[in-house]
């Protein structure tokens, strides 16, 4: 590891507290600091386990940059603070995303800016139309949509959508934000000196992340299988046969050790990151492993209504990051969600907590 210092915001999340844990334990001489303004149920549950991993904690905001005003020595900023629901905005309130997923990232490329930070920018699949995506022609089985092959559309095939695919078109407040916050991370570098790496990644889940039905599906639907909590499908006819790639956070977590590594390599460049063709499923085949894994059965009412923004297929093509870095995914659906349940069975009490 070239860098001794490392910063990640949204630090006490999901994503950025296994990877701030993860590079302390692999890395025991690096400084890792995480900053987060603790907004996210269940991310407050997180501190704990940094502090007992050695890792430093600050308790800021993104969105003001005085609370970004402090000394640190040159070293990486892994950006993970966002507003992850895609629901987010869809109503009276765009303002809350658009100063967090995009006025938090300026703050932040200015803090790397000064303070010479190289930056891996945690982007997302949003960033992609939905209308194009709900374009592409399906058919419909017994338990999934299904991508119908034969069809000629530039950045998608049957094997997932890549990093040619279409920008234009509407893509949620979401995705909308986080795409110009990759257009200007891609401005930083070519101005500032700074190297810097775009991840688009799909659905990431795994321990410790609290998910909700709006963001981390996954986990939603493991958590109300174990708790006994009614769930439903909801859109496309409300029969749960969209279709998302799962990737598990650890799979994540070695990606972003080797970008770290190969910063020269990856410089500038953007990536599509998921479980891809070979690590998806639909909500029926996720419920069905979610059935067997925790003996619980639901029942599961449907609500037809699409959601706006909502797709019926989304599976990430990977193929440009192995071949650059030779990075794959490891992890089965199956065996994800086989984590999920271990660390909910083993932090019953903490998980109930965040769930009231």
């Amino acid at each position: 590891m070239k860098y001794k210092f490392i910063l990640i915001t949204g630090g006490a999340g999901f994503i950025g507290s296994n990877l701030a844990i993860s590079f302390k334990r692999k890395y025991p001489k690096v400084k890792v600091l995480v900053l987060d303004n603790l907004k996210r149920r269940g991310s407050e549950l997180n501190i704990i386990r940094l502090k007992e991993s050695g890792v430093s904690f600050l308790h800021a905001d993104i969105r003001n940059p005085e609370d970004l005003v402090f000394e640190c020595p040159p070293g990486l900023l892994i950006e993970c603070s966002a507003e992850p629901s895609v629901m987010a905005g869809v109503g009276d309130n765009p303002l809350y995303v658009v100063n967090t997923n995009l006025t938090g990232t300026v703050n932040c490329l200015e803090l790397a800016r000064k303070r010479k930070l190289d930056v891996i920018f945690l982007s997302t699949s949003r960033v992609y139309p939905y209308g194009a995506i709900n374009e592409i022609k399906a058919r419909e089985s017994a338990i999934r949509f299904e991508w119908s092959s034969g069809q000629k559309i530039n950045g998608w095939s049957v094997d997932g959508i890549n990093e040619s695919f279409t920008l234009g078109g509407a893509k949620t407040l979401y995705g909308a934000t986080k795409l110009c916050s990759e257009i200007l991370l891609q401005e930083y570098i070519q101005n500032y000196g700074i190297k810097g790496v775009v991840n688009r990644c799909g659905v990431v889940a795994g321990p410790w992340q609290f998910g909700k039905v709006d963001q981390g599906i996954f986990t939603f639907l493991m958590l109300a299988h174990f708790y006994k909590k009614q769930i439903k499908y909801i859109g496309f006819g409300g029969k749960g046969k969209q279709v998302r790639d799962i990737l598990h956070v650890d799979d994540l977590l070695r990606l972003i050790d080797l970008e770290a590594g190969n910063m020269s390599k990856v410089n500038a460049e953007v990536y599509n990151i998921g479980g891809g063709n070979n690590s998806n499923l639909s909500l029926i085949e996720t419920v069905r492993l979610c059935e067997k894994i925790t003996g619980s059965k639901m029942e599961i009412k449907g609500d037809s209504n699409t959601r706006p923004g909502d797709i019926k297929i989304y599976i990430s093509d990977s193929k440009k990051v192995a071949h650059d870095l030779g990075w794959q995914p490891q992890e089965s659906p199956g065996e994800i969600l086989e984590d999920i349940f271990s660390w909910i069975k083993e932090n019953d009490s903490l998980v109930k907590e965040s769930l009231i």
